[in-house]
């Protein structure tokens, strides 16, 4: 089990020594003691990519693309270790691990592999006489920090995009989390990435993350995490005014009318909400039913949400895990306190799991609350765990209303078969994504990311490669004869 920094293609020790213990949230055991970088560990990361940047950015674009695609060979040879470090460090349930995980990280780094040689410029038609053409290049190096919830995917939808645009990356995951990270950066040697193309530098995000957003040499953080972290990132941004890409925080709202398919739209609803016990930005944490079908399909979601399997991660039989950390649940009881002072009522769940064999760990019980109104704090605020606030509406435009009625806009659902209104509400939803009849859906060829609170920039597909590019502007006079209005 890797847990070491590592800089310029070689795990290493962090120069002042000091590690931090990461723990399964089942029993808050202590897994291993990884190594946390400071600000001169983050340099050094810095000053390797640099140094591998020229070679790496003028490396044939399909020789960078083989590279990716062996490292999605490695990562599915390797699958059943990813998919255990990753349920043993996060808490997911080892079926999801394995199931989504990590095929969609190879998917991920596949598809960007496939991308390198095929990202082209733009040529433009101007005045007579001139060629004009633009050039996508790299950045430089890049920074990326990782979030506690999705480590392994998010690792490879921040790397796919930025090496197989050229860049050279130093990637701090979270130091809740790191294990199946550097896993996939000792996969990246085997698959000859070159020494300090990539860098991972496991550590505080007050330390090393403050960094990597201040760090001169940097021409580029993508953050994905908090709204309030966000913040800070574009504050510390400002001393090079690097180029920023943020994926925050999200207040889902999962509509379902009249006229949906209940049986789906139930099912469909306490995946949006329970998968990875709803710690995730997506998640669609609020419920918003038509008051003609909320009885009727809470007589069906409540006995479902009550029926899911709650235990320890690494049972191939555990549909829910521990969430991964204490203060993660601690917050998360803490909303339900919140909820029920302000009015709310709990219909389900609302305390951990009575099992005394789940005592020790971070469990939550899938907890559904009825609020008072959409104005509630349970309903505007990020709770990031598996708890889901029902509302209900009249007509459709009090369903956007409540739906639009947040500082977020990242994910959000609709049930209808109505056509015509499914259209018209994706396009006045404010959201980076909808799904319709669906909820949760990503694709490495579909750009996700949000607006508002929830940040700005792309995730996946040609728009990550975008992200992680500037357009050089080239004009030709192809004529070689002086314009008549630069003549004297």
């Amino acid at each position: 089990m890797r847990h070491q920094l590592f800089i310029d293609g070689r795990f290493v020790d962090a120069l002042a020594g000091q590690t931090l213990p990461t723990h399964n949230p089942h029993d808050l055991s202590v897994i291993a003691d990884v190594a946390m970088a400071g600000r001169e560990d983050v340099d050094l990361a810095v000053a390797a990519a640099q140094r591998a940047f020229p070679a790496w950015s003028r490396m044939a674009a399909a020789d960078r693309g083989r590279i990716l695609l062996r490292l999605a060979d490695l990562i599915e040879a390797n699958a059943e270790e990813l998919a255990r470090l990753e349920s043993l460090d996060t808490g997911h349930p080892l079926r999801d691990s394995r199931s989504l995980d990590v095929p969609r990280t190879a998917a991920c780094f596949r598809y960007f592999g496939g991308m390198a040689d095929k990202f082209q410029g733009e040529t433009i038609p101007v005045e007579e006489g001139f060629l004009n053409y633009t050039l996508r290049e790299p950045i430089g190096v890049v920074g990326q920090v990782v979030p506690w919830n999705f480590p392994l995917m998010f690792t490879a939808w921040k790397m796919g995009p930025a090496l197989a645009a050229g860049n050279c990356v130093v990637l701090k995951p979270a130091e809740l989390t790191p294990l199946s990270t550097l896993k996939v950066a000792e996969l990246m040697a085997e698959a000859g990435m070159p020494a300090g193309v990539v860098n991972v530098v496991p550590g505080l995000g007050s330390v090393a993350g403050q960094y990597i957003a201040e760090h001169p040499a940097i021409g580029k953080v993508a953050f994905t995490g908090s709204t309030a972290t966000g913040r800070r990132i574009v504050q510390a941004s400002a001393s090079n005014l690097k180029k920023v890409q943020l994926e925050l925080g999200g207040k889902g709202p999962n509509i379902v009318f009249d006229d949906a398919n209940l049986t789906a739209a139930v099912n469909g609803s306490a995946w949006a909400i329970f998968h990875n016990q709803g710690q995730a930005c997506i998640a669609g944490t609020r419920l918003v039913l038509h008051e003609r079908i909320a009885d009727e399909f809470l007589d069906r979601f409540l006995p479902l949400a009550r029926s899911i399997r709650v235990g320890n991660q690494l049972d191939p039989d555990t549909e829910m895990g521990p969430l991964t950390s204490a203060q993660q649940r601690d917050r998360v009881l803490s909303y339900v306190e919140i909820a029920k002072d302000q009015g709310g009522e709990v219909l389900a769940g609302g305390r951990p799991p009575a099992d005394a064999a789940l005592a020790q760990g971070c469990y939550v019980e899938p907890t559904i609350v009825r609020a008072r109104s959409y104005r509630d704090r349970i309903a505007q605020e990020e709770v990031f765990g598996p708890v889901v606030t029902v509302l209900t509406f009249k007509d459709d435009a009090q369903a956007l209303a409540i739906a639009n009625g947040t500082e977020y806009g990242l994910g959000s659902g609709l049930w209808t078969s109505n056509v015509q209104r499914a259209h018209k509400l994706a396009r006045d939803i404010h959201a980076g994504m909808v799904w319709i009849n669906s909820y949760k859906r990503v694709n490495p060829g579909s750009p996700f990311g949000g607006n508002g609170a929830s940040g700005y920039g792309r995730e996946m597909g040609f728009d990550a490669m975008r992200e992680y590019t500037t357009v050089k502007s080239v004009w030709v006079n192809v004529d070689a004869q002086i314009p008549p209005w630069y003549r004297r």
